[in-house]
């Protein structure tokens, strides 16, 4: 028996009204709220929401003496053309030379780690 159900996963950040419009221009949804606390309503899907966090540091990936605290696992049809949109949107990228891999790994604009996958 479960005790709890998952609620939304938040994610600290700087501005969480630019974090979110980047995951609404990767996920698609829709923003709402303003200042500290912004919400990303996904079609069909769980929602995020973005917590302005001041002193926000981003996590390191990879990095053996600091951890990464988590990451999400985004699917896709087509990497390449996911790789194009999320970088034209202001994702990073952190391990993405091995293209025989079914994965990439990109930072969002706040330092986040977020894979693409087409698993």
């Amino acid at each position: 028996m479960a005790v709890a159900e998952l609620g939304v996963v938040v994610l600290d950040c700087p501005d969480p009204r630019a974090l979110a419009g980047f995951y609404a221009g990767v996920l698609g949804g829709t923003v709402e709220g303003e200042g500290d606390w912004v919400d990303l309503r996904t079609p069909g899907g769980p929602s995020l929401a973005f917590q302005a966090a001041p002193g926000f540091v981003p996590p390191k990936w990879p990095a053996p003496d600091a951890s990464q605290q988590f990451h999400l696992d985004l699917t896709v049809p087509d990497l390449d053309a996911a790789e194009k949109e999320v970088l034209a949107l202001g994702a990073r990228p952190l391990d993405t030379e091995d293209r025989s891999r079914t994965f990439r790994v990109y930072a969002d604009p706040a330092g986040h780690p977020f894979c693409l996958c087409a698993c």
